[in-house]
C-alpha cells in the first residue's frame, strides 16, 4: 500500500476521515464510475451533472455541480495521483492537459485504507494553497457538505 498522509502535514488542509463498512476496492469504485459519482459526490438535494472522468495520473475530470434553486457550478481539474483501490489525487489548479486553471483553490488526497473485517479508513483531505482559501472552504461548508458526502458514500457502498 502506498503511504498514507499525514493529516496534519499542512496547516491549510481540512480533513475528514470515516470508517466506511465497505472494501476499498468497492470505494474506489464509486470513486471512479461516473453514474456513481452522481450519486453521492454532492450534497442533496444538489445533483451533479455532465459528468467525465478520466482517472488516470494525468487524467482530466469534469462535472457540473447544479443547486436546487438552479445554480450551476462547472469543475475541471487533473489527477496528479492514482493508486487504485488505495488513493486519488486531484487538483482544480489545472484543467485538461495541464492547461493552469483561473483560480487554483485546492488539492484533494483521498485514501482508501483496509483495515480488515470488511471495512475502510477512508481520509479526505483538501489541501489549499492560502489560509484564506481554507477558510473561505469551511465557511462554504466543509465540514457538513464532504461529510454528508461520505455518509451517501458510505449509504451507496453499503448497498453494492
Amino acid at each position: 500500500m502506498s503511504k498514507q498522509p499525514n493529516a496534519s502535514a499542512h496547516p491549510n488542509d481540512l480533513v475528514l476521515e470515516r470508517i466506511i463498512e465497505a472494501s476499498p476496492e468497492a470505494i474506489f469504485k464509486a470513486w471512479t464510475d461516473p453514474k456513481m459519482l452522481k450519486e453521492w459526490f454532492v450534497p442533496k438535494p444538489w445533483t451533479l451533472s455532465d459528468v467525465k472522468l478520466d482517472v488516470r495520473t494525468g487524467g482530466s475530470n469534469s462535472f457540473v455541480m447544479n443547486g436546487p434553486d438552479g445554480e450551476k457550478f462547472p469543475n475541471a481539474g487533473v489527477y496528479l495521483e492514482v493508486v487504485p483501490n488505495e488513493k486519488i489525487v486531484f487538483t482544480d489548479a489545472y484543467t485538461t492537459a495541464w492547461v493552469p486553471s483561473d483560480k487554483p483553490f485546492f488539492t484533494a488526497i483521498v485514501t482508501f485504507e483496509d483495515i480488515g473485517g470488511g471495512k475502510t479508513k477512508y481520509t479526505a483531505i483538501a489541501r489549499h494553497w492560502r489560509e484564506e482559501d481554507r477558510e473561505t472552504h469551511v465557511k462554504m461548508g466543509f465540514h457538513e457538505g464532504w461529510g454528508q458526502c461520505a455518509d451517501q458514500l458510505a449509504e451507496l457502498v453499503a448497498k453494492k
